[in-house]
C-alpha cells in the first residue's frame, strides 16, 4: 500500500491524525529582499506515521517506517528539484517567469506513541517573488 498526502491546512482538525499518509504543514517564512528580486523561503514539515500491518500485529511498523523514509527521499531528491512557478489566481492558470525550487529532506529521529512509530522530516521551499505577487 502506498501512502496518501494530505496539506493539514485543507483538512478538519482530528485528535488523531491518520497513518500510512504523509502530512504536510507550512511552518515557517522568510524573504530575503536584497536581490532584484526578493527571495522566499517556506519550512515545510511532513509528519508521518504508521501502526504496523494488521496481519503482523504491528510487528512490521520499523521497516513500514523505513519504506515511506525511502518514498519520501525519492519524491524530494529526483532530479530536477524544481518546477516552473503557477499563476492558479487567473482560469486557466498561467506560467509564471521563475521556479520553485527545494532542497533535500532532513529526518528526525523516529518516536514512539503507544503502538505508532512516527516521523517527522522538513523541507526548505524557495522561489523569487515575482512583479505583482503578495
Amino acid at each position: 500500500m502506498r501512502p496518501g498526502l494530505l496539506v493539514e491546512e485543507n483538512e478538519l482538525a482530528s485528535a488523531s491524525p491518520p497513518a500510512d499518509v504523509f502530512r504536510l504543514r507550512w511552518t515557517g517564512l522568510r524573504v530575503d529582499s536584497k536581490g532584484a528580486l526578493p527571495l522566499a523561503a517556506m519550512s515545510c514539515e511532513i509528519r508521518y506515521a504508521t501502526d504496523g500491518s494488521a496481519g503482523n500485529g504491528g510487528m512490521d511498523r520499523g521497516r513500514l517506517l523505513a519504506g515511506m523514509d525511502a518514498e519520501l527521499v525519492a519524491a524530494i531528491n529526483a532530479s530536477p528539484q524544481n518546477v516552473g512557478k503557477m499563476n492558479y489566481s487567473v482560469s486557466p492558470a498561467v506560467a509564471m517567469g521563475t521556479n520553485v525550487f527545494w532542497g533535500d529532506v532532513t529526518f528526525a529521529a523516529s518516536t514512539v506513541d503507544g503502538e505508532r512509530l512516527e516521523r517527522v522530516a522538513t523541507v526548505e521551499v524557495f522561489c523569487y517573488q515575482e512583479a505583482g505577487e503578495l
